[in-house]
């Protein structure tokens, strides 16, 4: 070893993913149905359904079967208090979320927006999505779920 000081290496990279992948018959359903403002579940071989729709079932790896309408609506299991940080697409202070979709087995994580007011969230709140007028088939077509009733 030198006393003298190591300069650092450095090389140029660049990153690239040289092969594009499909979404597959089912999560591409579910990405339609975002785009048509419809939810979608996908049975597993146990029965339960799971929304955001899986390929395979987490608990046994079998293939998912019949895909299934929901109605737009959940609850809301778990959250957390955030504030609004300039990136966010909400005007207010909102919650990030656990949303189980009526009639499923897993939960959605997503953004609840309570105009503001911490205080009207909590766990067991009914919650609807609040679509995006402009959708084009991902996840972001919903803007974020609101209490049903609301606005």
């Amino acid at each position: 070893m030198t006393d003298q000081t190591a300069e650092s290496l450095r090389a140029p990279y660049t990153i690239e993913f040289g092969f594009e992948r499909t979404v597959g018959p089912k999560i591409g359903v579910f990405l339609g149905g975002l785009r048509d403002a419809r939810l979608f579940g996908v049975r597993t071989a146990a029965g339960q359904v799971l929304c955001p729709v899986l390929e395979f079932d987490p608990a046994d790896a079998s293939a998912t079967g019949e895909l299934v309408e929901l109605e737009p609506k959940g609850v809301v299991l778990q959250w957390t208090w955030v504030a609004r940080r300039p990136v966010d697409e909400l005007d207010t202070d909102f919650a990030w979320a656990l949303i189980r979709i009526d009639g499923t087995a897993n939960a959605m994580f997503h953004a609840v927006d309570v105009a503001g007011l911490p205080e009207t969230m909590r766990n067991g709140l009914t919650v609807t999505p609040r679509w995006r007028p402009d959708r084009v088939g991902a996840i972001t077509d919903i803007v974020c779920f609101e209490p049903v009733g609301e606005r």
